[in-house]
């Protein structure tokens, strides 16, 4: 006959509360459901659950007015579009109470199934990494992005010196390189060319395109064109001719830059290999030495 401890009494009376009180959040959650029914799966797992998140915070009555929320806002209105932004913070949110309280109540089954205390703290650890990971997504999706961005930006250069050389004007150019390539600064480029379509001014669009792409080299770039379209576009085609040979050489020692760190990290696999084969041949000697 088994022993039920005072351990497991409390803590699957915990769970049990944690699992009542989950489903009932999962039942009157369904309302708001197709809040979340936009989002792309791959980038927003489970958000069919989403809404209980959602719930949760509204019945708290949050009013996303914190400092961490001011830092996530400005996040967010670089990855996407300003009149987005409260959508997404409610997105980010929801996102991270959701999955957070799911591995938090899945950690009282678990302990249930395996009756290991470890295996308890060490989901509710999980959980509360889960709410860290899904808050501050925004900022390594941000890291990416810059990636990208710096990935094709020599070319754009290149390219928008060449034609303004060429004699055309800038804003037949920026159209002409942002309609030439795919990729993230390209696509900013045809957000920069809506603007213009839009009734923008040619300045203040690209102004906003390099507050978008948020790098310095880009904010350079784009006030280096405002600035160069204030003057003429002699002394334009002059002055991105200078950036382009920057831009170029700070391309060549960002490569040299990753093939050092390459190297770097395939070290620590080599390194680890070397520690299991000294292991390997080591222990079996000091076995047949008797020790």
């Amino acid at each position: 006959m088994s022993f039920i401890s005072l351990q497991d009494i409390i803590v699957m009376s915990i769970g049990c509360i944690a699992l009542i009180f989950w489903l009932v959040l999962f039942i009157i959650s369904k309302k708001n459901n197709s809040f979340f029914d936009n989002l792309n799966e791959k980038e927003y797992p489970l958000k069919d659950l989403y809404s209980m998140g959602y719930t949760l915070i509204e019945k708290v009555s949050y009013d996303y007015k914190g400092k961490f929320d001011r830092q996530l806002r400005a996040d967010l209105g670089i990855l996407y579009e300003e009149k987005f932004v409260e959508y997404y913070i409610r997105v980010v949110y929801a996102q991270s109470v959701t999955l957070g309280l799911l591995i938090f109540v899945s950690a009282f089954i678990l302990y249930g199934l395996s009756g290991e205390i470890l295996i308890l703290f060490i989901m509710i650890m999980m959980s509360g990494l889960s709410v860290y990971y899904f808050m501050t997504l925004s900022q390594k999706k941000i890291r990416q992005r810059s990636e990208m961005l710096l990935g094709d930006f020599s070319e754009i250069v290149s390219k928008l010196a060449l034609l303004i050389n060429a004699g055309m004007i800038m804003r037949e150019a920026w159209s002409e390189v942002a309609n030439a390539g795919e990729g993230t600064i390209y696509e900013e480029m045809r957000r920069a060319c809506d603007d213009m379509n839009n009734g923008v001014s040619e300045s203040e669009a690209i102004r906003r395109f390099g507050v978008r792409c948020v790098i310095p080299e880009i904010k350079k770039f784009s006030s280096t064109i405002i600035q160069g379209m204030e003057k003429g576009n002699k002394d334009l085609a002059i002055m991105l001719r200078v950036q382009s040979d920057e831009v170029w050489e700070a391309k060549k020692q960002r490569v040299k830059k990753a093939g050092a760190q390459a190297n770097t990290k395939l070290m620590i696999p080599m390194f680890i290999m070397f520690i299991g084969v000294l292991i390997m041949i080591v222990i079996p000697i000091f076995s047949n030495m008797g020790i």
